[in-house]
Protein backbone atom coordinates (compact mmCIF):
# COMPACT_ATOMS: atom_id res chain seq x y z
CA UNK A 1 0.00 0.00 0.00
CA UNK A 2 1.39 3.81 -0.81
CA UNK A 3 2.13 5.71 1.87
CA UNK A 4 -0.45 8.93 2.16
CA UNK A 5 1.35 12.44 2.65
CA UNK A 6 -0.49 14.02 5.67
CA UNK A 7 0.11 17.25 4.37
CA UNK A 8 -2.74 15.81 1.48
CA UNK A 9 -5.07 15.42 4.41
CA UNK A 10 -5.22 19.07 5.87
CA UNK A 11 -6.60 20.69 2.94
CA UNK A 12 -9.58 18.85 3.23
CA UNK A 13 -10.53 18.71 6.61
CA UNK A 14 -9.73 22.64 6.49
CA UNK A 15 -12.70 22.88 3.10
CA UNK A 16 -14.47 20.72 5.19
CA UNK A 17 -14.94 22.81 8.48
CA UNK A 18 -15.13 25.93 5.89
CA UNK A 19 -17.62 24.98 4.08
CA UNK A 20 -19.91 23.25 6.79
CA UNK A 21 -19.61 26.22 8.26
CA UNK A 22 -20.39 29.04 5.91
CA UNK A 23 -22.50 27.74 3.41
CA UNK A 24 -24.43 25.38 6.18
CA UNK A 25 -24.03 27.27 8.84
CA UNK A 26 -22.91 24.33 11.05
CA UNK A 27 -19.86 24.20 13.35
CA UNK A 28 -18.42 20.89 13.41
CA UNK A 29 -15.15 19.45 15.77
CA UNK A 30 -13.23 16.97 14.11
CA UNK A 31 -12.45 13.97 15.73
CA UNK A 32 -9.76 11.14 15.24
CA UNK A 33 -7.88 10.18 12.09
CA UNK A 34 -8.28 6.71 11.16
CA UNK A 35 -7.00 4.33 8.62
CA UNK A 36 -10.01 2.75 6.96
CA UNK A 37 -9.32 -0.98 6.05
CA UNK A 38 -12.49 -1.81 4.01
CA UNK A 39 -15.01 -0.22 1.33
CA UNK A 40 -17.87 -0.03 3.55
CA UNK A 41 -19.20 2.88 4.48
CA UNK A 42 -21.84 2.47 7.64
CA UNK A 43 -23.62 5.89 7.04
CA UNK A 44 -26.44 5.81 4.57
CA UNK A 45 -25.41 8.72 1.98
CA UNK A 46 -22.17 9.77 0.31
CA UNK A 47 -21.06 12.41 -2.02
CA UNK A 48 -18.05 10.62 -4.11
CA UNK A 49 -15.74 13.11 -6.37
CA UNK A 50 -12.82 11.70 -8.30
CA UNK A 51 -9.34 13.08 -8.14
CA UNK A 52 -6.27 12.73 -10.78
CA UNK A 53 -3.22 14.99 -11.36
CA UNK A 54 -1.02 15.03 -9.25
CA UNK A 55 -2.28 12.71 -6.80
CA UNK A 56 -5.04 10.08 -7.69
CA UNK A 57 -7.42 8.75 -5.62
CA UNK A 58 -10.98 10.42 -4.66
CA UNK A 59 -12.78 11.93 -1.29
CA UNK A 60 -15.88 11.25 -0.37
CA UNK A 61 -18.52 12.98 2.04
CA UNK A 62 -20.38 10.56 4.15
CA UNK A 63 -23.25 10.85 6.12
CA UNK A 64 -26.37 9.25 8.20
CA UNK A 65 -30.17 9.85 7.28
CA UNK A 66 -30.56 11.91 9.52
CA UNK A 67 -27.48 13.97 9.80
CA UNK A 68 -27.76 14.73 5.97
CA UNK A 69 -30.97 15.55 6.08
CA UNK A 70 -30.22 18.68 9.24
CA UNK A 71 -27.25 19.24 6.78
CA UNK A 72 -28.83 19.72 3.57
CA UNK A 73 -31.61 21.84 5.46
CA UNK A 74 -29.83 24.09 6.89
CA UNK A 75 -27.96 24.49 3.31
CA UNK A 76 -31.28 25.35 1.13
CA UNK A 77 -32.70 26.96 4.05
CA UNK A 78 -35.68 24.64 3.32
CA UNK A 79 -37.14 21.56 5.63
CA UNK A 80 -35.81 18.81 4.47
CA UNK A 81 -37.84 15.64 5.27
CA UNK A 82 -36.79 12.54 3.19
CA UNK A 83 -33.92 11.31 0.60
CA UNK A 84 -35.04 12.65 -2.49
CA UNK A 85 -33.06 13.98 -5.88
CA UNK A 86 -32.84 17.62 -4.39
CA UNK A 87 -31.33 15.95 -1.27
CA UNK A 88 -28.93 13.86 -2.99
CA UNK A 89 -28.53 16.55 -5.52
CA UNK A 90 -27.52 18.99 -2.43
CA UNK A 91 -24.97 16.09 -0.79
CA UNK A 92 -23.51 16.34 -4.16
CA UNK A 93 -22.93 19.86 -4.25
CA UNK A 94 -21.47 20.02 -1.14
CA UNK A 95 -19.21 17.40 -1.83
CA UNK A 96 -18.04 19.41 -4.95
CA UNK A 97 -17.69 22.81 -2.89
CA UNK A 98 -15.50 20.32 -0.47
CA UNK A 99 -13.01 19.30 -3.45
CA UNK A 100 -12.98 22.71 -4.98
CA UNK A 101 -11.97 24.28 -1.71
CA UNK A 102 -9.53 21.51 -1.23
CA UNK A 103 -8.08 21.69 -4.63
CA UNK A 104 -7.74 25.85 -4.15
CA UNK A 105 -5.36 24.99 -1.06
CA UNK A 106 -3.36 22.77 -2.73
CA UNK A 107 -3.05 24.99 -5.94
CA UNK A 108 -1.82 27.58 -3.59
CA UNK A 109 0.72 25.14 -2.79
CA UNK A 110 1.65 24.83 -6.54
CA UNK A 111 0.08 21.02 -6.70
CA UNK A 112 -2.14 20.89 -9.17
CA UNK A 113 -5.23 18.29 -9.26
CA UNK A 114 -8.67 18.01 -11.03
CA UNK A 115 -11.66 16.67 -9.78
CA UNK A 116 -14.53 15.04 -11.37
CA UNK A 117 -17.92 15.24 -11.11
CA UNK A 118 -19.85 14.31 -7.52
CA UNK A 119 -21.81 11.09 -7.57
CA UNK A 120 -24.23 10.32 -4.82
CA UNK A 121 -24.68 6.81 -3.01
CA UNK A 122 -27.30 6.56 -1.03
CA UNK A 123 -27.73 3.01 0.95
CA UNK A 124 -27.02 1.53 4.52
CA UNK A 125 -23.61 -0.20 4.15
CA UNK A 126 -22.89 0.78 0.70
CA UNK A 127 -18.85 0.49 -0.99
CA UNK A 128 -16.77 3.32 -1.74
CA UNK A 129 -14.23 1.75 -4.24
CA UNK A 130 -10.33 3.80 -3.99
CA UNK A 131 -7.31 2.73 -6.36
CA UNK A 132 -5.66 -0.45 -5.48
CA UNK A 133 -2.82 0.02 -2.99
CA UNK A 134 -4.52 3.88 -2.29
CA UNK A 135 -4.49 4.55 1.61
CA UNK A 136 -7.96 5.48 2.75
CA UNK A 137 -7.77 7.81 5.83
CA UNK A 138 -11.51 8.46 7.53
CA UNK A 139 -11.81 12.15 9.30
CA UNK A 140 -15.27 11.88 11.86
CA UNK A 141 -16.56 15.11 12.74
CA UNK A 142 -19.33 16.20 15.41
CA UNK A 143 -21.84 18.89 15.07
CA UNK A 144 -25.01 20.21 16.16
CA UNK A 145 -26.26 18.43 13.12
CA UNK A 146 -25.12 14.90 13.87
CA UNK A 147 -22.10 12.96 13.06
CA UNK A 148 -20.63 12.82 9.58
CA UNK A 149 -17.48 12.05 8.02
CA UNK A 150 -14.99 12.71 5.25
CA UNK A 151 -12.93 9.61 3.62
CA UNK A 152 -9.83 10.67 1.36
CA UNK A 153 -8.39 7.80 -1.00
CA UNK A 154 -5.28 9.43 -2.50
CA UNK A 155 -1.77 8.48 -4.00
CA UNK A 156 1.22 10.27 -5.96
CA UNK A 157 0.35 9.91 -9.34
CA UNK A 158 3.15 10.35 -12.28
CA UNK A 159 0.89 12.17 -14.23
CA UNK A 160 0.15 16.25 -13.46
CA UNK A 161 4.13 16.50 -13.50
CA UNK A 162 4.17 17.19 -17.36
Amino acid sequence: MAKLNVEWINPFIEATEEIIDTVAMIQVKRGNLALKKDSTVAYDVSGIIGITGEATGSIALSFPKKSALAVVSNFTGEDVIGIDNDTTDAIGELTNMIAGRAKKIFSEKNIKLKISVPNVVVGKNHSISTPKNAPSIVIPFESDAGEFAIQVSLMPSDKGKE
